[in-house]
């Protein structure tokens, strides 16, 4: 008799990858960020709308940063004691009770109050959604299922700013962003009942107890040649990050609604990009494409400085938007950079060391700016410009491409 195999269908493959633990993932994602987006994105024009002046403004923007890298840990370490599935669910509980000291205490410090419970969300949230995506996802598909969740990540982080806007736009910055926050905390209540219905934990595996206090000093020298050229990348990024929206309009007259949709432009772009650049640059070297995305954090500044009308800032958003260029390709070299037993750890260890330095740029944002309606903005544009050329260089010089038998050896000499 003869006998013969057959190729599982391609509904199967599918099937696997969008199980109903990695849909209910998903929509969670959608759900949580349209509502962040909706309302963080103007939390700015807020902020000045309360009496609050750019200091506060550069504050909070601080207060995301240095957030991020210390929630990024705690998360990590949540998710580990008491798995995922509880973990996302105390994470949306933190975001809800933000978004209402937000709504319930119109003043300017209760929005700095409730920002430290929701502004972090996506820094806190994802050391559970990838040990989640580890588990649920079979291991061949596991980095798409990460590539998955990162596109998805980006549909409420265009669409969620253009319905912030047009509620601004209609009811004016106060009420309007008030409703986003009543917005935000409904989808979010709606997320965390679809997840504890149709998330399944499964049981995590004993993981290496290296601290990472332990894993900092063996980064090999590559690894920290990248962080100090991402370093300063990223001061480039948050210096202006924030006051973008005041430069858009405020000072230039953009509507709400049409920042909304400079900001899904971006991210537009971004999705454009993501999947094929990161099949180049597997196929290829990472270091050309980690270069290029380095020159577009560092041209938006500049870019900005002439984008004094919305088609201009349409330009400039596409800028922004190609700096995700070789983002995947950058977090890949780090994980190709970091020992075989520790990738996790060295991830995570690498942003709290980032994330912490960079949170001082996102202060001296706010002084440059304080200088004056026209010399500030300047100001701060160009500094940070600055800083984004010193990384490409400083990358350009110092970074470089390792082989597997170069990591290896990399890895055997603790001097760097």
């Amino acid at each position: 008799m003869r006998t013969h195999t057959t190729t599982p269908p391609k509904s199967s493959i599918v099937t696997r990858l969008l199980n109903p633990s990695m849909i209910a993932l998903l929509i969670m994602v959608i759900l949580v960020g349209m509502g962040e987006k909706m309302a963080e994105r103007f939390l700015p024009l807020y902020l000045m709308a309360l009496g609050g002046g750019a200091l506060s403004i550069g504050l909070l923007n601080g207060m995301d940063n240095l957030l991020s890298a210390l929630y990024s840990p705690v998360g990590g370490y949540l998710s580990d004691r008491i798995g995922y599935k509880k973990a996302l669910v105390v994470f949306n509980l933190m975001a809800i009770m933000g978004y209402s000291v937000v709504l319930f205490i119109p003043t300017w410090w209760a929005v700095l109050v409730g920002a430290v419970f929701f502004i972090s969300w996506t820094a806190i949230s994802l050391p559970a959604v990838m040990s989640m995506v580890a588990l649920v996802i079979p291991k061949n598909q596991r980095t798409m299922g990460v590539t998955l969740h990162s596109l998805v990540r980006r549909f409420p982080m265009a669409l969620g700013p253009i319905l912030g806007g047009v509620l601004i736009q209609i009811f004016g910055v106060t009420k309007g962003t008030r409703i986003s926050f009543t917005v935000a905390i409904c989808l979010a209540g709606i997320a965390t009942l679809l997840e504890w219905k149709f998330i399944k934990e499964v049981p995590k595996p004993t993981n290496n107890t290296t601290t990472m206090r332990e894993i900092i000093p063996q980064f090999p020298r590559s690894l920290r040649h990248l962080l100090v050229a991402d370093i300063l990348i990223r001061f480039a990024e948050q210096i202006p990050y924030a006051f973008v929206v005041v430069w858009s309009v405020t000072l230039h007259g953009i509507t709400p609604t049409q920042f909304g949709i400079l900001t899904s432009i971006e991210m537009a772009t971004a999705v454009l990009i993501y999947i094929p650049v990161a099949y180049f640059a597997d196929k290829y070297t990472k270091k050309p494409f980690v270069v290029i995305t380095f020159g577009f954090f560092t041209a938006f500044p500049f870019v900005l400085i002439f984008s004094t009308t919305f088609g201009m800032l349409v330009v400039a958003f596409i800028i922004r938007g190609l700096k995700e260029f070789g983002e995947p390709t950058r977090k890949a070299l780090i994980m190709d950079l970091a020992p075989e037993d520790a990738k996790a750890k060295t991830f995570g260890a690498y942003y709290f060391i980032r994330d912490v330095i960079v949170s001082l740029a996102a202060f001296g944002g706010a002084f440059l700016w304080a200088l004056g309606p026209t010399k500030g903005p300047i100001t701060n544009f160009v500094v940070a410009g600055v800083f984004g050329i010193l990384g490409t260089l400083y990358f350009l010089v110092f970074g470089k491409n390792f082989t597997e038998s170069e990591e290896k050896e990399a890895f055997l000499s603790l001097d760097g």
